[in-house]
């Protein structure tokens, strides 16, 4: 019999031999500017969907593998190509579900990149470019531990699937009805959410705590028309100052929500310090952090609420007019522990109890997504919380996320006896969304081996 020692030594083996050609498959796919936001080429998604699929074909373990579609649910719409394959289990071992992501966040600002956005580009021990780290790194950890346990073990008895989807970054609109029709191809025991990230570049993370999020448009309107601001500004509020007046209802001076029905979760928080948060945000010396309590228990147990957008006119557009109307983007974070659409409506019922001289309020584009805390208690946990420690050297840490994955609720309707673990490849500089996004390599290198590791101990587990 092999000894586990051995069975460890040829996983790091394979993960090894395995990064370069790993890293220029990543390449190839950094370069591929897969947006599913509307507006964007969607011809982009079909090539990333398809790049991904021939790298899960070439993988050589899969009974199927497939790009697939679904509805978005009360639309004529058809959701992004998604990436499903499947391996069928074999005496008595159990299914896992890897999940990722293919499409990416837009630029921005191209004058902001410091190289291409979708050149990857390798500085300082880290791969730069959109998508590099959200999400399609988390692809390639995949693949290439699937890669090291084909090369370790020709004909393993674990079960595998794959759900490599192509929206997410878009609000996955189609992903519930998605699940719904491939829930036969989808079905785990295990699932591995590879879209959070980790403690720092050197300390792993298991992510146990998710806040949840609502996202809305706030029109605002005072006047049926624009009227010239020298004549009537004084006597009648424009849209824009309603708005600004509105909206700073939201925040005490300290920067705290003061929503009434915002609920926080009570839980304790790991060391934490400002000078750390000034260096992973990018907060500068002269501006305070806002908010009370512990700085990770705002982040990860309190609710917040920020302005994404708004269609004031620019300042190339500005003149001396008093705005009719203007419409603001909102979004917040909800804790864990409250529903989405009851902190949505605690704070549609704050906005309309205040909004100023009388101005017109209306609500449209509301999403939702529910707020995630995971059951520790599982095998899978203990499993990978000892391949994450094996995989980085050094034991991982139990988080909380700010951000949010709203379709995790609904992989747990979906399989609710599903142990559900969510992980990821990125640090706190990896600046997922904005400009300058960037791989750390040696993370990735870990947060493969840890995912090999894991994968090999659960071809000797027996289902339970």
């Amino acid at each position: 019999m092999v000894s586990e020692h051995t069975r460890e030594s040829a996983v790091h083996e394979a993960v090894d031999s395995g990064i370069p050609s790993a890293l220029a498959d990543l390449g190839a796919l950094v370069r591929i500017p897969s947006v599913a936001f509307p507006g964007f080429d969607p011809g982009q998604l079909e090539r990333s969907a398809e790049a991904v699929a021939e790298l899960a074909r070439a993988v050589g373990l899969f009974d199927t593998v497939e790009i697939r579609r679904a509805a978005v649910p009360d639309s004529d719409e058809i959701g992004a190509p998604a990436v499903v394959a499947r391996r069928a289990a074999k005496n008595g071992r159990p299914t896992i579900l890897l999940y990722a992501h293919h499409d990416v966040q837009p630029v921005g600002d191209d004058a902001l990149w410091e190289s291409p956005p979708f050149e990857p580009t390798v500085r300082d021990g880290r791969l730069y470019g959109r998508g590099a780290a959200d999400d399609k790194a988390g692809i390639m950890a995949h693949i290439v531990a699937l890669r090291a346990l084909a090369q370790v073990s020709e004909d393993p008895d674990l079960g595998v699937a794959l759900f490599f989807e192509g929206e997410e970054e878009a609000g996955s609109r189609s992903f519930a009805a998605f699940l719904a029709e491939n829930a036969d191809i989808l079905r785990a025991d295990v699932i591995v959410v590879a879209d959070s990230g980790n403690w720092d570049a050197r300390t792993p993370a298991l992510t146990v705590s998710l806040r949840g999020n609502t996202r809305f448009t706030l029109r605002v309107r005072t006047l049926e028309h624009a009227s010239h601001s020298g004549m009537f500004g004084g006597a009648v509020p424009d849209a824009m100052m309603a708005g600004v007046t509105l909206l700073s209802t939201l925040w005490d001076a300290d920067g705290a929500v003061a929503v009434d029905g915002l609920r926080a979760r009570d839980a304790q928080t790991p060391p934490y310090s400002e000078e750390t948060l000034r260096d992973e945000a990018g907060l500068p010396a002269g501006v305070r952090p806002v908010g009370r309590g512990s700085i990770l228990s705002r982040i990860w147990n309190q609710p917040s609420i920020t302005i994404t957008g708004t269609d004031a006119p620019s300042l190339a557009n500005a003149s001396n007019t008093l705005t009719p109307e203007v419409s603001f983007v909102i979004s917040a974070r909800v804790a864990p522990g409250q529903p989405a659409r009851e902190a949505y409506a605690a704070i549609e019922r704050h906005l309309r109890e205040r909004a100023p001289w009388g101005a017109e309020l209306q609500f449209t584009d509301a999403d939702f997504g529910d707020a995630f805390l995971v059951d520790t208690g599982g095998w899978a946990v203990a499993d990978a919380r000892d391949a994450l420690a094996r995989g980085y050297g050094v034991d991982p840490v139990d988080i909380g996320v700010g951000g949010s994955i709203p379709f995790i609720a609904d992989l747990v309707r979906e399989f609710p006896s599903a142990q559900i673990l969510v992980t990821g490849v990125e640090d706190p500089h990896s600046r997922a969304h904005s400009p300058n996004e960037s791989l750390h390599l040696e993370t990735f290198r870990n947060a493969v081996l840890s995912e090999a590791l894991l994968l090999e101990r659960l071809d000797r587990r027996v289902a339970d």
